[in-house]
């Protein structure tokens, strides 16, 4: 067999896991066939303009415990013409792509101009479609869960009504699983669209059961029940007439407008995304990439890597790209967490 020259890429929004899988990607193509790895920075940006250093098996020493990515990223710009040619420049056999959404969907456009593409599915949210789990996103619930844990002992020395966004603009995942997980009282979710008035009933029953706080989690992308039924440019002007930081900054007023009670609000942001990956995410970017690392010995291009009813497996990259893996509101996640107390202001 003759020697496999293999491009691999990051894109997108980091989070942990990048490393371990481009390890695992490495190690087990290492050990199935002759191969040499060029890496390409900055993304789709990276090959568009060129950009990129062979690596060798020493460079991916070390990597599953290492956050972020050692192959630097941003985000799509899809330039196809310019990505054809220096994937030609760089004698590649194969592109391996780790990211989103946008990174499948632009995987997708290589692979349908002929280019031999396999992708990972990588992200906090947990929103690729046709995998039951993104890598990552264990990794972002344990430290969401962990904010949510402390921001409880606060909040219960002083009485507090706090309010903590989760990143989450599109899909919930995130912010139902540290929820859950953290024990909030209300979980806002984009899925579900919210009535302010049943969270601040939520609010009101636990003082009148003299618990003198409460925890609500707050999905960046949640909106309220006027809000659910407007296109995407009205929503933005009336959030910005409303001179709201965000959603979470809105629903803290509000509750502390009609229950009197100090709202505060927490935004951990991207404190999300940082640091080394969970054991969890280190074990499935692993099993990712040995995956991968199978697909391109065999040859088998054009597909992504995913979890499929607790097997690894793969999806063609066509029937992925372009598609949201939103949290269905009748999901047995949902039913858990209301049957255990938390309002979701439907």
């Amino acid at each position: 067999m003759a020697k496999r020259r293999v491009g691999i890429l990051t894109s997108g929004g980091d989070c942990p896991g990048l490393n371990a899988a481009i390890r695992g990607v490495a190690y087990a193509s290492f050990n199935l066939m002759d191969v040499e790895f060029v890496g390409i920075n900055d993304g789709y940006k990276g090959l568009i303009d060129g950009t990129y250093q062979v690596m060798k098996p020493d460079d991916f020493t070390g990597l599953l415990t290492l956050g972020g990515t050692i192959v630097i990223e941003q985000d799509n710009i899809d330039k196809v013409a310019a990505m054809k040619k220096n994937y030609k420049n760089m004698k590649l056999d194969c592109l391996v792509t780790l990211g989103g959404n946008g990174t499948h969907k632009t995987a997708n456009l290589l692979s349908e101009e002929g280019l031999h593409v396999i992708g990972l599915p990588k992200t906090i949210d947990n929103d690729i479609f046709g995998t039951d789990v993104t890598f990552g996103f264990h990794s972002a619930v344990d430290i969401a869960t962990d904010v949510v844990d402390r921001i409880h002992t606060t909040a219960n020395s002083h009485g507090r009504v706090m309010v903590i966004e989760i990143m989450g603009n599109k899909a919930g995942w995130l912010t139902l699983y540290a929820g859950i997980g953290g024990g909030a009282d209300v979980i806002l979710l984009p899925e579900i669209p919210y009535d302010i008035d049943k969270v601040i009933e939520t609010v009101e029953k636990r003082t009148s059961k003299k618990r003198k706080f409460s925890i609500i989690c707050v999905a960046e992308g949640a909106m309220d029940l006027e809000e659910s039924v407007m296109k995407k440019k009205k929503r933005m002007e009336k959030r910005a007439a409303e001179n709201y930081t965000s959603v979470s900054y809105r629903v803290a007023d509000q509750i502390q407008k009609a229950t009197g009670m100090e709202a505060r609000v927490v935004v951990p942001g991207h404190y999300q995304r940082g640091g080394s990956p969970s054991a969890y995410d280190r074990v499935l970017a692993t099993q990712f990439g040995a995956y991968a690392a199978q697909l391109i010995k065999d040859e088998n291009y054009g597909n992504t890597v995913a979890m499929i009813d607790g097997s690894v497996g793969h999806n063609a990259l066509i029937d992925v790209a372009g598609k949201t893996k939103f949290v269905p509101v009748d999901s047995e996640m949902i039913r858990t967490a209301k049957m255990t107390g938390a309002c979701f202001g439907d």
